[in-house]
């Protein structure tokens, strides 16, 4: 990874990375693309840090209106820029189906996302569609001015909450963010006890099964050993891998379930 200034922006060269496999992929909400500009351009934020981001070419990005202070402190860490994903997907291409898949889509990266704010959105995410999520998210942060804590929304109601629009999902919010605050769930807690009881400790709250507790976790506090399993996901292991995934994924499963859901969901 190398960058520079550029005026106002950060001028940013990293390999493996690609805009729309990354923001667009299904694991995070508040990135939306800007179709007006000629080069692949999103918008978001990342704990309410505002950020424009362009591809200007292979492994080109320009962040816009960026210092190298919050650079450093804020996008190198979420775009995950300290980790070598060639070495990544070399080690998985061990396996020839995964080879195919981090070939197809060799521009993923897994973003390190705030715990909170990844548990709520996939809260929010269950029997939902993307655009949906995303319209409740952005209501979310729009009535709140930025994502709000979890001990802003400890003391309120599903009522209070129906300008989201989140029908049965904002029960599950509110008693999210009550045992947050009464530390029943503690989120520092889930990032080093064993994986099988931090899904336990995250299933407490109402309405988190097994595969919204494995998002929170894989998306949250970067468990990368976390294996999110959903209705794409299930056809990949009964067509590629019916006893399990290869070797070569041990601990880094859920990155490897990043390339396997991009390339069967939208590879020809």
């Amino acid at each position: 990874m190398e960058y520079k200034k550029d005026g106002r922006d950060i001028l940013l060269y990293q390999q493996d990375f690609d805009l729309d496999e990354t923001l667009d992929c299904g694991q995070a909400f508040r990135w939306q693309r800007d179709n007006t500009q000629k080069n692949v351009t999103y918008v978001g934020a990342y704990l309410n840090v505002p950020l424009t981001i362009s591809q200007e070419g292979e492994g080109v990005f320009r962040l816009k209106d960026t210092d190298e202070e919050t650079f450093r402190s804020v996008w190198y860490e979420y775009f995950d820029l300290a980790t070598d994903y060639g070495e990544i997907k070399r080690q998985l291409s061990e396996d020839c189906t995964m080879a195919k898949a981090c070939g197809y889509a060799g521009g993923i990266r897994l973003l390190r996302q705030d715990s909170w704010e990844a548990l709520c959105s996939f809260i929010i995410s269950q029997n939902n569609n993307i655009p949906r999520i995303k319209g409740i998210i952005g209501r979310l942060c729009e009535h709140f001015g930025g994502f709000p804590p979890y001990e802003r929304l400890a003391d309120l109601s599903p009522e209070d909450l129906a300008f989201l629009r989140a029908g049965f999902r904002a029960k599950y919010i509110i008693d999210a963010a009550k045992k947050l605050r009464s530390g029943e769930v503690d989120l520092e807690k889930i990032k080093r006890e064993p994986i099988e009881c931090a899904q336990k400790d995250l299933m407490k709250i109402c309405g988190v099964g097994p595969k919204v507790a494995q998002c929170a976790l894989l998306y949250g506090v970067h468990r990368t050993e976390a294996f999110p399993v959903d209705v794409w996901i299930k056809r990949v292991l009964e067509m590629w891998y019916p006893l399990g995934l290869p070797e070569c994924c041990e601990g880094i499963e859920g990155i490897a379930q990043q390339y396997l859901f991009h390339y069967i969901r939208t590879g020809k």
